[in-house]
């Protein structure tokens, strides 16, 4: 429900095509894992809120399906007031999300697809990031319960209004590793502890990909900026890692392979808000090489986002 996230626009005779056709193949069964409907409630805590994501738990008192979500708040709308309405339309809106998922899975000859209730629903207690948030700005957080089966909300709405700070309120820097072709990225707090809380991107390309790139101009500084914009641009579609992030680089489980003797450079990113510092590496990649690198070995650029706020 981030209003970042691209706009769909879809003619209406094939998108209601598409969930009868859906509603007819969906089994009627019930999922294998135990679930109630009776009385349940879910509750919500609020951990951490920074300048671009929410930290949340989440847990049931009884063994149950239910839906959690964030969402920008409607003018002049009450959702506890209309709670019934409000639910429903939340279910409506993560179903048709699960729905066109779903196809797009089927199209490419994938069989073994999730229902619904394992791809859009949550089970147990969970620990769950909203990420790609904007700063300073007024957010309903909200979960409920639901019946797998039915489709139908099955207990009642719990939602609080937050607002996203100004900057991070997380300081972390990012400590990097190459062994052959193997790379490790560490977040490290202020006490020198690897923090798992926190999110980033990152992304390592070969020099030689960045001289050939006329859209950033064949400027490392201008690639890796570009590259950066354009996953808080689109942040559905970041790769999002948190903890020590770990990649054998063998063109086969990573977007490239390590070639002997190339230049390469890893930026590294925290993936909250738009005023953050971008760290950039530079290494020359041997298959005996062994490198660590901190914070200060890096460019430690100065990148913000403040002057795109005008654009």
């Amino acid at each position: 429900m981030n209003s970042s996230k691209p706009t769909k626009r879809f003619r209406l005779f094939p998108f209601l095509l598409l969930i009868t056709c859906a509603l007819l193949l969906t089994p009627s069964c019930s999922p294998e894992a135990p679930w109630n409907t009776d009385d349940v409630s879910v509750s919500m805590n609020i951990q951490t809120i920074s300048s671009g994501f929410v930290e949340c738990s989440f847990s049931t008192n009884k063994d149950a399906y239910y839906l959690i979500a964030i969402m920008e708040p409607w003018e002049d709308y009450d959702p506890i007031a209309n709670q019934k309405q409000f639910m429903q339309l939340a279910l409506d809106s993560a179903y048709a999300e699960y729905l066109f998922w779903r196809n797009d899975l089927l199209r490419n000859k994938e069989f073994n697809v999730a229902p619904f209730s394992s791809h859009s629903l949550q089970y147990g207690e969970v620990n769950h990031f909203f990420t790609g948030l904007t700063p300073e700005h007024d957010y309903w957080v909200f979960a409920f319960p639901v019946n797998p089966q039915t489709m139908q909300p099955a207990g009642k709405l719990v939602i609080e209004d937050i607002q996203t700070q100004m900057v991070s309120v997380i300081d972390i820097r990012f400590d990097y590793r190459v062994k052959g072709e193997w790379d490790y990225i560490y977040p490290v707090d202020t006490m020198g502890n690897i923090n798992t809380r926190f999110p980033y991107i990152a992304i390592t390309e070969d020099s030689a990909v960045i001289a050939n790139d006329e859209s950033c101009d064949y400027d490392i500084i201008t690639y890796f900026l570009n590259w950066e914009v354009n996953n808080f641009c689109y942040p559905d579609y970041a790769d999002i890692y948190y903890g020590v992030k770990v990649m054998e680089n063998n063109g086969e489980d990573s977007h490239l392979r390590f070639e002997e003797g190339h230049t390469y450079y890893t930026g590294i990113s925290g993936f909250d808000g738009l005023f953050k510092w971008m760290t950039i590496y530079k290494f020359r990649w041997t298959k005996d090489c062994d490198l660590y690198f901190h914070d200060t070995d890096s460019t430690n650029l100065a990148i913000t986002y403040g002057f795109f706020m005008d654009d």
